[in-house]
């Protein structure tokens, strides 16, 4: 197989690549759940880019995704782009995504090493860390804020989402271990 020459060139068309990626499964149709903020893929496309990309690539295309969408760009859920995205229930969600990417990504490069059958749990617990640590918690810190909810009633709100981000979180880590199996290079520093 050919190695991946690691370049400028080559980390820009990655991160590009990568915020394209989220952009595609923000504006795939949403599930809606009855609340402000519905389930989409990008948490799937969020851990995916941490995982594969490591921390700094990693926030690297998040951060470029983020800047693109509040410039004005339709690729955020729902096809939409602006700062007034920004005023909206699921905003903690959206910035919380490129540090999310970054956690997920130092956590792919601890369980580097890792391989066979422990492969997939080792990424699972990366992206999954990264979920509970930084998007759920900015996420309904900010979606109870805008909605005016209690401490409770925003985590109750919350929680609706942590059984599909666990789904999405294995599919990361299941595509992850392949990406990363035919592509060793892209883990190396």
């Amino acid at each position: 197989m050919p190695a991946v020459r690691r370049s400028a060139a080559t980390d820009l068309a990655l991160i590009a690549s990568f915020a394209g990626l989220v952009a595609v499964c923000a504006v795939l149709p949403a599930i809606p759940v009855g609340g402000a903020v519905p389930i989409t893929l990008q948490t799937f496309a969020v851990a995916l880019t941490g995982l594969v990309l490591g921390p700094r690539r990693g926030f690297l295309a998040l951060l470029l995704y983020v800047a693109v969408g509040l410039a004005g760009l339709p690729v955020l859920s729902g096809a939409v782009g602006g700062l007034g995205v920004l005023a909206g229930p699921s905003a903690g969600y959206l910035l919380a995504f490129p540090v999310a990417a970054a956690v997920a990504g130092a956590g792919s490069m601890l369980v580097r090493r890792v391989s066979g059958r422990w492969q997939v749990p080792a990424l699972f617990t990366a992206a999954t860390v990264a979920s509970l640590l930084i998007v759920h918690p900015a996420g309904i810190a900010v979606l109870g804020w805008r909605l005016g909810l209690s401490a409770g009633e925003a985590v109750t709100a919350g929680a609706v989402f942590l059984p599909g981000d666990l789904l999405k979180n294995l599919l990361a880590a299941v595509v992850a271990a392949a990406v990363l199996r035919a592509y060793p290079e892209l883990r190396r520093r």
